[in-house]
């Protein structure tokens, strides 16, 4: 099964993320047989982070960048359980972060493009590897687990 273009207004029917910290801003494809999805963050000055980090050559931090990979994984997670009869109230924790690397600053103007892939999905745990491209440049990679409560 796959679906297209998501927008985050569906997104946030199963994650609980809300402004500020909502950080992706569409799915533009998700394939449940492939467990993959692919998700688009659009950076933009006006966002809180920049205020702090840094006021005078803006950047994302990474750690941010990590959790925009974790929430489409998590919204893969979810929708990979609900089509498997699983009822679909979860709360996506992380339980793990592998061999991240960051390869170049995401600044304001930026659009970052989520690659994810399930490694190993499972109705208690998650793993899921992501690459964030920026004008088709990796600026970050990692291997991320999950625990999945059930609400």
């Amino acid at each position: 099964m796959s679906e297209k273009d998501i927008n985050v207004v569906e997104i946030m029917k199963l994650l609980p993320h809300r402004y500020p910290f909502i950080l992706i801003d569409k799915i533009l494809e998700i394939n449940l047989e492939e467990d993959t999805v692919l998700a688009l963050k659009n950076v933009t000055r006006n966002e809180e982070f920049f205020n702090g980090h840094f006021p005078e050559f803006p950047v994302m931090p990474g750690v941010l960048i990590i959790e925009a990979m974790a929430q489409a994984g998590a919204y893969l997670m979810i929708k990979k359980l609900m089509s498997e009869g699983v009822d679909g109230n979860f709360t996506v924790l992380f339980a793990g972060i592998e061999s991240a690397k960051f390869r170049k600053p995401v600044q304001p103007g930026d659009q970052i493009l989520f690659e994810i892939k399930g490694i190993n999905i499972k109705k208690r745990m998650g793993k899921i590897k992501g690459i964030a491209k920026v004008n088709g440049e990796v600026v970050c990679e990692a291997v991320l687990m999950a625990a999945l409560k059930q609400n």
